[in-house]
């Protein structure tokens, strides 16, 4: 069974993956813009919550 957190991070990876797709079929614009840069938050969360579950902790390098 999975913990938890590995399930918000598969749903945080479906989102970020859902506005991408979103994002891809839009023209150039402030709309599009948004999507991608909120799907660049998503992974960015996905690696600090990867980091902050790791056993040994280590700060990123």
């Amino acid at each position: 069974m999975f913990k938890q957190s590995s399930i918000f991070q598969y749903r945080l990876e479906d989102e970020a993956i859902d506005l991408r797709k979103q994002a891809e079929g839009m023209p150039h614009g402030v709309r599009r813009d948004e999507l991608l840069r909120m799907a660049n938050r998503i992974d960015n969360s996905v690696i600090v919550n990867k980091w902050l579950d790791s056993p040994g902790l280590r700060a990123p390098t």
